[in-house]
């Protein structure tokens, strides 16, 4: 018997991470095959341009993609010229690649994608795919918006949008102008900050609750503004100079934690500007120039494009003309360029690692896009003297991290039955947990929340009340933390009270940080045989002998020989000593072939009572015995075509099977029982299939050794059951439910789920989470005449009831009265189980008087009161702690500010401000 070090382990695991991730950095530092074309032949059957043949083979390792790992490819989105001379020289420029993606791999085969974005347009990829298009023959895939590359390129910024909704903003101007506020958002992310403001006659901020801040540039605030922004009406006359002041004094006040505190940037959206605005420059910008403004001149119409030229190229940053939709986005990404300069120049090499993300983008199938994962990147420039001073991005070279991977690396069976690891990010937002649901099922489909990525480690860990854990976490400390849990099992229906000790650190050179969770009792020790691999080499044992997905013992993803082998097959020649050169984890496999000699008898005594014929009781399908190194040893009684539960225990039936991070439903439950007691249970997908005659799980846990548990279940199946089989007390007969509570039989316990999503109410809208995306709400649109908007979900925080037996109240009686007659009910615990015989009399209906008592959610609404700052706009406001990056690039004095989209000098034309003072006359006549 061994004590569990938690501090120790979690430092360990952090240390395999930092290695795991190190490599993964050491990856990105370092012909012309389009991947539309290849293996494309045209009407004489010849390879179409930039196409030719490209050998492509099915791969385990990448998904089950046919790949090249000889090759990598070239995508160009449809609205980039492939053969522009830029990226003609950009792709013979990054040909080199080629080789150090092949030697990535080759010394590190848990490299999945390598990727190099041009700053031109096109993305270099290893292994080479064959990219397919979307329904109408288009790729608007652009390496350049993706959240990597913007990050890798440019460092946190604060951005204030300034949007003119004057009146000659209408029409397509203003269309384009939220367009372009919209690009502008997407390439924000949460290491940045942001507000949008609206002016013409006066000022207004889109969001009144942000007024005079900035806020955190999360997924949640981005699609806020957004629906925000498409409400916005043009009116009045454009007062650009009241804009420009409100947004300096809103950068000026940026304090710790409402801010990047490093670049800080104006965007102005307008369609001309015609007041003398050089005095406020003067006023809260010159001379350092601290913030830059960057100008998009909306429309076809030059005639103030000399003055919306000269704000841009007199602070450092700018100017662009956008004339259409299609100019949008090309033009917005300007402002990353400019952005970039000074850590170019600066020749700094800044390695940033991504929030989590699912990408469909390579991925065929459904469940191959929702995988998530995380990004490595690092930019690429240019070295030469002669344009240092221009700062010249070449691109962004990355690689792609899928987090059940590196999770892989803190193994569940260490921990306990109800232990786990996790990971969050800088900004306390969860990268990985247990408890993360990033998924929700919209109709039959399977798909990504839209906050799935913005979910905090308070929102999880929401019994750390006083978020000790998360700052401890979020200021990258290393230590400890005691917390008594309500953990939830089935799937929330059932509360566990635990006593957690969360142990925690930083993974050195990311913004990471890793916990572990012990429970008192489940992990604190751990029991390790007296098997050793040598002697369980001749020993027959069945390991995951039935499971699709069970424990790592060995690592099979290495070498490419083993990547065909199952975790069985992989034992079973380490074992053997076919496979010496298979990396396993000889700690689980002493483990495993432990439990294996220790239960051998049971699997002889279940043979022998099937070989009896007298010896098995009717209903009898399945005995089974499961063990914390995944061993299952299983029997079956009847037939596959004749079992009631053909589900249990199936490759499909995930909940009570080992998996990677799970210990299956069946095993939790039982490891609260009290040994000698039998633990009845149906399994809720049996529950809830309207079957007349679910399964009855019958469990019986056998400690064998202090703090070590072995559970041995038999499930049994009644086929005679009363009508309401197996649903909620509470919602069968609210009254005696109510009378239970009452008599302190059961009590009801609050739980919160704040990952929840709920249907539209078309009269309300949630604080929260920031409303609906601007997907969704075009999705309502499109959808209108098949679904009501009230079938739409969204994300929102929900609260629920569990409700807990007394053990002490063995048996009780009661009498309740219900208008003209009396309910009698008895209960009497039956002993050894957690079972209670409930009689009830049913000719006295007490529906009028008592509505049922269920489980179901309700959600929290965060009402908006008088006055306008309530709950709701203090929710929205809310900024909680958070680690800013480390690397800050704002400044350098070589910068060329010259290039800055207009002529090398421009001067405020006098004319031209005559001429705007006149029509300004005119209007206001």
């Amino acid at each position: 018997m061994q004590e569990v070090d938690g501090l120790k382990m979690v430092k360990e695991f952090a240390e395999e991470m930092e290695n795991m991730l190190g490599r993964k950095m050491k990856s990105v530092k370092f012909d012309y095959y389009n991947s539309m074309m290849i293996n494309t032949l045209d009407e004489d059957g010849n390879s179409v341009e930039l196409g030719g043949e490209f050998p492509l083979e099915e791969n385990e390792h990448f998904n089950k993609l046919p790949v090249s790992t000889q090759q990598s490819v070239i995508q160009v989105p449809t609205n980039v010229y492939n053969k522009d001379t830029d990226i003609l020289n950009g792709v013979f420029m990054s040909e080199a690649l080629n080789e150090v993606f092949t030697s990535n791999f080759e010394k590190d085969p848990t490299l999945t994608w390598q990727y190099f974005g041009s700053s031109t347009g096109f993305f270099r990829l290893y292994p080479g795919i064959k990219w397919t298009p979307d329904e109408n023959g288009v790729v608007t895939f652009d390496a350049r918006n993706r959240n990597w590359y913007i990050q890798a390129a440019t460092s946190p910024k604060d951005i204030i949008i300034a949007v003119d909704i004057s009146g000659s903003m209408k029409g397509l101007r203003l269309t384009i102008a939220k367009h372009t506020i919209n690009t502008i958002l997407d390439t924000l992310g949460e290491n940045d900050f942001v507000n949008v403001i609206a002016y013409s006659d006066y000022v207004r901020y889109v969001e009144p609750c942000f007024k005079g801040t900035l806020v955190q540039a999360d997924l949640d605030n981005r699609e806020h503004f957004k629906l925000l922004v498409e409400e916005l009406q043009v009116k009045g006359e454009g007062k650009v100079k009241k804009a420009i002041k409100e947004s300096f004094k809103i950068l000026n006040e940026v304090s710790e934690g409402r801010g990047s505190l490093c670049n800080q940037a104006i965007m102005l959206i307008t369609d001309g500007a015609m007041e003398d605005f050089q005095q406020v420059f003067e006023e809260f910008n010159w001379p350092e120039r601290k913030v830059r403004v960057f100008t998009y001149l909306i429309g076809r119409e030059l005639t103030f494009a000399d003055n919306v030229k000269w704000i841009a190229c007199n602070n450092k940053g700018y100017y662009t003309h956008i004339s259409t939709l299609a100019d949008v986005q090309e033009n917005v990404m300007e402002y990353l360029h400019v952005l970039s300069r000074p850590m170019v120049i600066n020749h700094e090499h800044d390695i940033i690692w991504t929030e989590a993300y699912m990408d469909s983008v390579l991925f065929n199938t459904q469940a191959e896009s929702l995988l998530l994962m995380t990004s490595v990147a690092m930019p690429v420039f240019s070295k030469k003297e002669e344009t240092l001073s221009h700062g010249i991005l070449l691109g962004v070279v990355g690689t792609d991290v899928p987090l059940k991977e590196l999770m892989r690396l803190a193994p569940r069976y260490k921990l306990g039955v109800h232990g786990y690891a996790f990971l969050n990010t800088n900004n306390g937002y969860i990268l990985s947990h247990p408890d993360l649901r990033p998924l929700y099922k919209d109709g039959k489909k399977l798909k990504p929340k839209p906050n799935y990525n913005s979910v905090d480690l308070s929102e999880v860990e929401w019994e750390d009340t006083e978020d000790a854990l998360r700052t401890a976490m979020v200021k990258g400390e290393s230590g400890t933390i005691s917390l008594d849990v309500r953990a939830t099992v089935e799937k929330g229906k059932r509360v566990v009270f635990l006593k957690n000790e969360y142990f925690y650190t930083t993974i050195n050179e990311t913004p990471f940080s890793l916990g572990i969770v012990l429970t008192k009792g489940h992990g604190k020790n751990v029991f390790i045989g007296n098997v050793s691999v040598e002697e369980g080499k001749d020993f027959q044992i069945s390991i995951c002998k039935i499971q699709i997905i069970c424990l790592t013992y060995c690592e099979t993803d290495i070498d490419p020989h083993h990547r065909k082998l199952t975790q069985f097959q992989a034992v079973v020649q380490y074992l053997t000593g076919k496979e010496p050169d298979l990396e396993c984890d000889e700690r689980l496999l002493q483990h495993t072939l432990f439990d294996a000699v220790v239960t051998a008898p049971m699997e002889a005594y279940w043979t022998a009572l099937l070989l009896n014929a007298s010896g098995i009781d009717g209903g009898v399908e399945t005995a089974f015995l499961g063990t914390r190194s995944g061993l299952m040893r299983i029997i079956r009684y009847v037939g596959a075509e004749k079992r009631v539960a053909k589900k249990f225990l199936s490759p499909t039936d995930k909940e009570n099977i080992f998996t990677l991070d799970h210990f299956p439903v069946w095993y939790r439950r039982a490891a609260e029982n009290p040994s000698g007691r039998f633990l009845y249970y149906v399994p809720i997908e049996d529950s809830t299939q309207g079957s007349l005659h679910p399964a009855i799980h019958i469990i019986q846990t056998m400690r064998f050794y202090t703090l070590f548990r072995i559970s041995c279940s038999l499930s049994l199946f009644l086929m005679k059951y009363i009508t309401n089989n197996y649903m909620f007390l509470g919602k069968i007969d609210g009254s005696v439910m109510s009378q239970l509570l009452k008599m302190g039989m059961f009590k009801r316990v609050l739980l919160y789920d704040y990952q929840a999503m709920c249907k539209v109410n078309p009269h309300y809208a949630s604080g929260a989470r920031p409303l609906l995306s601007v997907s969704t709400v075009l999705s309502i649109c499109f959808v209108a005449n098949k679904k009501s908007k009230g079938d739409i979900l969204q994300p929102c925080d929900t609260e629920y009831p569990s409700f807990v037996y007394e053990p002490s109240i063995k048996e009780t009686n009661s009498m309740i009265k219900c208008g003209r007659c009396q309910k009698m009910f008895v209960i009497n615990q039956i002993p050894d189980s957690n079972l209670l015989l409930v009689v009830i009399q049913a000719d006295c209906d007490c529906s009028r008087q008592y509505v049922p008592i269920t489980m179901e959610p309700k959600e929290v609404k965060y009402i908006l009161k008088t006055p306008a700052k309530s709950v709701k706009c203090d929710r929205m406001r809310s900024q909680k702690i958070r680690r800013r990056p480390e690397s800050c690039h704002a400044y350098h004095p070589q910068e060329n500010a010259k290039d800055c989209g207009g002529a090398a000098a421009i001067s405020l034309s006098i004319m031209l401000f005559l001429a705007c003072l006149s029509v300004s006359a005119l209007i206001r006549r």
